[in-house]
């Protein structure tokens, strides 16, 4: 048995008014994505438990099988993982974003989605200011990086996630708790270095959003996880352009294959995913292939770029994996977003997002395409949502 995973972050979402209460979802020509709702099974899981933040970092875990109850640390010990980061035990680790805070307030979470060369600079020179042996600055893609602490056993902190506060006043989201002057430190003394830096002089007459703070948040200490093939008896790879889910992968065990123009954006090689998800089926059990594209339009408000990033998925992944996978004796795939990144709200939300899988074994409702009435009318729900993987994996057939 083959079996592919498709995760279209953030692809879930709300009735639109400008697409005349349709979703994205609905919106979209998505022929592959039907073909699979209409021949196999729909519905809807809950990937954030009650209480739990809903981030791609406990919601994809849910996805791929794990409760995160048990086994959830934090966000940025994820991507420590996909960088191979080496911690003691006291040290705690956060995701650092580089921002564009206007008169106060949170203007842009990503600073326009920075280049990396950019970033890179403007992280080392952070490093060189304001690191030393008990704070280290590890730069990751764009805007996403690490900041890990030392000696931080005593840390008892809150944090709030900068794509959850866009346009509003950051004073009131600030890091509190014990330890938080600490961060709080740090990000005015980066703001003082940041202000003035050479790339955001540039930025700025180019009419691009300044990188002009960092933001600390998602942190914990170094996760473990049950290895998957321990689990479920599989080899996995794992496609994607995000540190988070790399780390998820490595955690898991799973082989990363990278792709070349793979971005975490909507510019992102979609051809070049799709194509080496197919391929890695010949030699893996599982591949998981994460697209970040919807979740970006989401936070965006952008209705019309996430149809096309749904599309463009549709076209270039779902189909030549499903092409791929109907050529083996007996396979399944399934489509599943993290989470919905209502293009409304411009952040993530915790409703159960809907799913849709097909193959050997699985026996069809009367869903006819793949969107979230549909899988809401299936009256299947998964919960917890860490049950999907089983479902999906044994569901019709013989332990």
């Amino acid at each position: 048995m083959k079996y592919a995973l498709i995760l279209p972050d953030g692809a879930a979402d709300e009735p639109v008014a400008e697409l005349d209460g349709r979703t994205p979802l609905q919106a979209a020509r998505l022929p592959h994505m039907d073909w699979i709702a209409a021949r196999g099974r729909c519905g809807t899981v809950r990937t954030v438990p009650p209480g739990m933040t809903p981030g791609s970092d406990v919601a994809t875990l849910s996805v791929v099988g794990y409760d995160v109850q048990k086994h959830y640390t934090g966000r940025a010990p994820l991507e420590a993982v996909a960088q191979r980061i080496q911690l003691p035990p006291d040290a705690l680790v956060f995701r650092c974003n580089l921002v564009t805070i206007i008169d106060g307030r949170m203007e842009d979470f990503s600073a326009g989605h920075i280049s990396q060369p950019e970033a890179e600079r403007l992280i080392a020179d952070l490093q060189a200011a304001l690191g030393g042996d008990r704070v280290s600055f590890h730069p990751g893609v764009s805007y996403r990086h690490l900041v890990t602490i030392r000696k931080a056993e005593g840390m008892k902190v809150r944090c709030q996630p900068p794509h959850d506060i866009p346009g509003q006043p950051v004073a009131g989201f600030l890091p509190s708790g014990k330890g938080a002057d600490l961060l709080r430190d740090l990000m005015d003394r980066a703001a003082g270095i940041l202000a003035n830096h050479e790339v955001n002089q540039v930025r700025r007459d180019l009419g691009e959003n300044p990188a002009n703070g960092i933001w600390l948040w998602g942190q914990g200490p170094m996760p473990k996880l049950p290895p998957f093939r321990e689990r479920f008896g599989l080899r996995g790879a794992a496609i994607t352009a995000v540190d988070l889910i790399r780390g998820i992968a490595v955690c898991l065990g799973w082989k990363l294959i990278p792709v070349e123009g793979a971005t975490g954006f909507l510019d992102t090689n979609y051809r070049g995913k799709g194509e080496a998800a197919a391929a890695a089926l010949d030699d893996v059990d599982i591949v998981a292939v994460h697209i970040e594209a919807p979740d970006e339009a989401g936070h965006m408000g952008d209705a019309s770029a996430k149809i096309r990033a749904l599309e463009q998925i549709d076209e270039h992944v779902v189909g030549p994996v499903l092409e791929k996978l109907r050529g083996f004796p007996s396979w399944r795939v399934l489509v599943v977003p993290d989470h919905p990144t209502p293009v409304a709200r411009k952040t993530h939300t915790a409703d159960p997002p809907p799913f849709c899988m097909a193959g050997t074994g699985v026996i069809a409702d009367r869903s006819d395409r793949f969107d979230e009435t549909q899988a809401a009318e299936s009256g299947l729900c998964i919960d917890p949502g860490h049950e999907l993987m089983e479902y999906f994996l044994k569901s019709g057939r013989e332990a």
